[in-house]
């Protein structure tokens, strides 16, 4: 018992010297709890929307601003045009047009009938649906709140129309996400473990005896897993475009020359977390909590990341994914250039250019 309580003894110290170890026992289940806690929610809040009023009338704006009043909706936009509509939808920030049609008030007195026409962007259709449900409610809670005065009853006709998935296929929002977790996960774990794998295995002496450079060690590690992760893609992409039928209404092109960025992006990190780490063991724990539960919860892929407290909505900024996944989705569902999504583009190569720079700089020259 003596030795079996010197060997418990020993292995606590083991534990609270390794700072690594610690951070992982105690805080990742504080991180998780707070993510579970706070991410996951249904609700919806400031979903961005425009409005076409072609009436201009004092129903119209009383109905607007009682949706705006909901705190479920944030106007971006007040339209002139139809033609505006498609526009405002690729650019991303809008979720939902509302449109009132020509003497919306004047109708609605005389004839007792309005209309109101509800467009969605349905390629994320649970916030697609919830926001056609808020808006059905807040139009007829405001009906009803007319016909209290009035003798004959009214009519507010609302029209939906769900815009790049009219069916509300979810396949429609989880193929992107798939993709996007996959391509991360995969590469990074790939090339998380290859300079900590020669650390263990003693091989590392070669490498550092070579007259290669820290650079060319690094992209020497990184060429073969893009040509690996890049064959991973082109799988999972022909996987949903024949089995669930997932569209790709934009440039093919583009669409795999924004993958392989980001599959170099993703295994810079890998790299990262590879020079940082010393074991194997270490490194796959790190790229696996590190980086699965950020990409599910914090991407915007299962949970619409307006809905979710500041503190995270400005976090999530640091996250690949969440760029990854509106490109995807952009040039999947909506079919649009690069003129729409440079910015997200130049935020995933810049991600790239530091993680490799730290990576270099991380990297020791020395045993």
């Amino acid at each position: 018992m003596k030795q079996f309580k010197g060997f418990v003894i020993k292995e606590f110290y083991h534990i609270f010297r390794d700072y690594r170890t610690m951070i992982i026992l105690f805080g990742m289940p504080l991180i998780q709890i707070l993510l579970f806690g706070f991410a996951i929610t249904n609700e919806i809040k400031d979903a961005g929307i425009a409005v076409l009023d072609n009436s201009k009338d004092h129903v119209t704006q009383q109905i607007t601003n009682k949706l705006l009043s909901s705190g479920y909706f944030k106007l971006e936009k007040n339209l002139t045009n139809y033609n505006e509509i498609e526009e405002s939808f690729r650019k991303g920030k809008i979720k939902e047009v509302i449109i009132f049609e020509n003497n919306f008030a004047q109708k609605l007195e005389k004839e007792k009938r309005a209309n109101v026409q509800i467009i969605a962007d349905a390629s994320d259709p649970n916030t697609a649906s919830l926001l056609n449900s808020y808006t059905e409610q807040i139009i007829n809670s405001y009906q009803l709140e007319l016909m209290k005065d009035k003798k004959l009853p009214m009519q507010i006709n609302a029209e939906i129309k769900m815009l790049y998935n009219e069916e509300l296929k979810g396949v429609f929002m989880f193929v992107p996400g798939t993709i996007t977790i996959l391509l991360m996960l995969i590469s990074a774990m790939m090339t998380s473990i290859s300079i900590t794998r020669e650390k263990e295995l003693g091989t590392m002496e070669i490498l550092l005896a070579s007259p290669l450079k820290p650079i060319q060690i690094i992209v020497g590690k990184v060429v073969p897993y893009v040509f690996i992760s890049f064959i991973i893609a082109l799988i999972v992409l022909v996987l949903g475009f024949t089995v669930f039928g997932m569209p790709v209404q934009g440039s093919l092109l583009l669409l795999l020359g924004e993958s392989l960025l980001f599959i170099i992006m993703s295994l810079s990190l890998g790299i990262l977390i590879s020079t940082v780490a010393k074991t194997q063991q270490v490194a796959m724990m790190m790229s696996m909590f590190a980086l699965m539960l950020p990409t599910i919860l914090l991407s915007g892929f299962i949970f619409p990341i307006e809905n979710m407290p500041l503190p995270l909505q400005i976090f999530s900024h640091i996250i690949p994914s969440r760029w990854f996944i509106i490109i995807i989705k952009a040039i999947m569902l909506k079919g649009v250039g690069l003129q729409y999504i440079w910015k997200e583009t130049g935020i995933i190569i810049l991600m790239t250019l530091v993680f490799i720079g730290l990576s270099i700089k991380k990297f020791k020259i020395r045993l």
